[in-house]
């Protein structure tokens, strides 16, 4: 189990990137979070295997039909435990 912390940047934001995020990660069976940031970027924080976790970093490229992604970074998480993937408002 790894925990990741992944900032997506572009067109990210009002295009329903979080819903079709959240609705990935369930289907994916990881736990945690997304939100959007002030810098008009959104935040990813997931726990789950390294091939589910490589499943969805791949898969915010492409993200919500809507919208436009420039960036993907990613990072390690240390200690980080979630009971479920929610989005954060």
């Amino acid at each position: 189990m790894i925990s990741v912390s992944i900032q997506v940047t572009g067109k990210v934001q009002d295009v329903w990137y979080r819903k079709y995020t959240c609705d990935k990660a369930i289907e994916l069976g990881l736990k945690g979070e997304v939100q959007n940031l002030d810098d008009g970027s959104v935040l990813i924080h997931a726990s789950g295997s390294q091939i589910q976790i490589n499943q969805l970093t791949e898969w915010c490229w492409q993200g919500s039909p809507l919208s436009d992604v420039t960036e993907v970074k990613i990072a390690t998480l240390e200690n980080a435990t979630f009971p479920d993937f929610r989005i954060v408002e």
